[in-house]
């Protein structure tokens, strides 16, 4: 039986002071209180871009510019595979105030900040892969 197979797109949304934005999950959901990169499943028929920019207005109630990919991993967990891609984004209006819809809370933090916080493995592949690159 082949093991299920998820597509996860997460967001780079770096503000204006280099920070990126980081997102905790909520205490009921999956992996509940870590933090990451905020984004979610891509849907049946839907694009990464589409899911990307759903998925961030349903979490947080803002608008973003879908850019490059600038990292894609994939993560091995005990009942499922992530397919985990991450884009390059930005706010369509950076002074957009950013609402807690499902997410738990948020944090703008820099690349050497992020080790203080703690991600689910997937995300912390590309936390690692991310600071080689930008390091």
């Amino acid at each position: 039986m082949a093991r299920r197979q998820i597509r996860v797109v997460g967001a780079m949304l770096q503000n204006a002071e280099g920070r990126y934005l980081i997102t905790q999950r909520p205490p009921k959901a999956t992996l509940p209180l870590l933090w990451e990169f905020p984004g979610g499943r891509v849907e049946e028929g839907e694009g990464d871009e589409q899911a990307l920019a759903r998925e961030i207005r349903e979490e947080m109630g803002v608008e973003v510019e879908v850019l490059e990919q600038a990292l894609h991993t994939h993560h091995e967990y005990p009942a499922y595979d992530i397919d985990f891609r991450v884009y390059r984004c930005r706010l369509a209006q950076p002074d957009a105030a950013i609402q807690h819809v499902r997410v738990h809370d948020h944090r703008w933090v820099l690349l050497e900040e992020m080790q203080q916080y703690r991600f689910p493995d997937a995300d912390s592949k590309t936390l690692a892969r991310l600071l080689d690159l930008e390091g």
